[in-house]
């Protein structure tokens, strides 16, 4: 029994840290860099600022600075900093990455890609490509559950429409971005939807039922957005490409919506290009390899940034900088709505989801951090686990879909070669999302 003990009152010093929100520092030292430079080189005139000072470099200036005002030791903190590091969504997100830069580049080498530009091209109409590429990205990433396996499909796509049509990749880059994040937060079968329900307990299909009321709206909306753009694309019609070319994309989308593993999606997708390519230019089998290992390559920085913030995130939570601030958001949540208990959770939740989004960059990592106390914030309110999952799941992924830091944004910046701020400045989907949720939450919660 006191073997049991000491192991609760362990487990509760881990998960209940005091409160330290001096320990947000390191966060602060991050941004501050990453993002100040570049501003400032934009404001500048140099090309792709932001890669100028690439945040997998930016964020090793704050590690530092977390382990020096830590309070442990430093072999304590380095041991927390790996355990961080090793998450296993950190890992599943790390492996995609891979997967994903070894997809495209063979897409690319074997010319899957062109075969399926010429295809959207001729199915599309001109003036509806925008919603077009939107509702494939948002039926993929409900299939898939995944908004990073979303994109690892389609932007190869799209870099080959930026380029053939001569786009606006930024804005093309937002589609595509807006309908991974509509997928990510309502699939049933998501990492945010698993984490955010299983901290509340709630059932799945309940909070499925509360966000479908939240994300429609929203995205019928940025559909009339897209389509209102009045972006055309005039082509010629083309008869004689090969269809073969298109397998990959097909045999993605199809095993996407059986539920197979985005893992095992990827690498048949790899297979199937590499095949593609072997019958129709001759694509030899050195080739496949060297290409291989030159999309593991093109995702080095995204690789190495996604381990990093795991680490980072981790010492900043044992040092009880996130605890300081969901005591904060809780104190001013309460104050915003005083006379309306489900209101006031309401409105700490989804902060606590958002800032905690914002400093973690990492929705699924951000739901499990505060699903605890937003469980607190529920229960005290009177709010519904649906509910309490569904904001928690919403507002973490608006904020993932508009940091130009998130996973999302640098995935696609990096495959389309644009700024990740370019990416985000066109994500409208999550910032319709913003206040339609926020609205129509406030309006449910009436007295």
């Amino acid at each position: 029994m006191s073997s049991n003990n000491n192991q609760r009152q362990t487990s509760a010093t881990n998960t209940q840290p005091e409160k330290r929100l001096f320990s947000l520092l390191p966060f602060a030292v991050f941004l501050g860099l990453f993002m100040g430079v570049g501003i400032i080189l934009t404001l500048q005139g140099v090309d792709f600022a932001f890669y100028q000072l690439p945040a997998s470099i930016a964020i090793i200036p704050a590690i530092l600075v977390a382990i020096w005002i830590g309070k442990d030791s430093i072999n304590k903190q380095i041991e927390q900093f790996i355990q961080g590091a090793g998450h296993p969504n950190i890992m599943t997100m790390c492996i995609i990455y891979l997967l994903a830069g070894a997809f495209a580049t063979v897409a690319k080498a074997t010319g899957s890609v062109d075969a399926s530009v010429q295809l959207g091209l001729a199915f599309f109409p001109d003036y509806l490509l925008l919603p077009g590429l939107f509702l494939v990205a948002a039926f993929l990433a409900t299939a898939m559950g995944t908004s990073m396996g979303t994109i690892a499909a389609i932007a190869p796509i799209a870099l080959g429409f930026i380029e053939s049509a001569n786009l606006d990749a930024g804005l093309v880059a937002g589609v595509i971005i807006s309908g991974a994040i509509f997928g990510d937060n309502l699939s049933i079968i998501s990492d945010t939807t698993i984490a955010s329900t299983r901290s509340q307990g709630a059932h799945m299909k309940d909070k499925f039922k509360v966000n479908f009321k939240f994300a429609i709206p929203a995205a019928l909306l940025c559909i009339i957005i897209f389509a209102s753009m009045g972006v055309t694309i005039p082509h010629e019609n083309i008869t004689d490409f090969q269809f073969i070319g298109l397998l990959p994309y097909i045999a993605i989308l199809v095993l996407a919506l059986i539920g197979v593993n985005v893992f095992v999606v990827l690498i048949i997708g790899i297979l199937l290009a590499a095949v593609f390519g072997m019958i129709t230019n001759g694509y030899q089998l050195l080739d496949w390899v060297a290409d291989i290992n030159k999309g593991f390559g093109s995702m080095q920085d995204i690789f190495i940034l996604a381990v990093f913030i795991g680490g980072l995130s981790e010492l900043v939570r044992r040092q009880g900088g996130l605890a300081a601030l969901t005591s904060l958001v809780e104190y001013f949540a309460r104050k915003i709505s005083p006379n309306n208990n489900k209101r006031a959770a309401g409105i700490g939740i989804a902060s606590l989801a958002f800032t905690s989004n914002f400093f973690t960059a990492n929705n699924t990592v951000s739901i499990i951090i505060t699903g605890d106390t937003a469980k607190n914030l529920a229960e005290d309110g009177e709010l519904s686990p649906a509910h309490s999952a569904s904001l928690l799941d919403i507002y973490a992924c608006i904020n993932q879909g508009l940091l130009p830091y998130g996973a999302q944004a640098l995935l696609l910046g990096a495959t389309l070669k644009i700024s990740p701020i370019e990416v985000v400045s066109s994500a409208y989907y999550p910032m319709i999302l913003f206040f339609v949720a926020s609205i129509a939450f406030w309006r449910v919660t009436r007295k």
